[in-house]
């Protein structure tokens, strides 16, 4: 019986210090993911000869207010 808890204390005590790098691991395989869509994405707006293509909305640029 003693066995079994020491069996179950190690098998506590790693799960207490690995789940911080695994629950790491996965938010970095998260986040690499959404760089990835977000490249595949930004390169979908250019076209065929990597010209920008023109926006759909106002293409006009904005002038931060100075106003206080």
């Amino acid at each position: 019986m003693n066995t079994l808890l020491n069996y179950l204390a190690v098998l506590a005590v790693a799960a207490l210090l690995l789940a911080p790098a695994l629950y790491g691991a996965a938010r970095e395989r998260r986040i690499d993911r959404q760089l990835r869509e977000a490249a595949a994405g930004r390169s979908e707006a250019r076209g065929a000869d990597g010209a920008r293509k023109a926006q759909k909305s106002s293409s006009r640029s904005t002038v931060p207010s100075t106003a206080t």
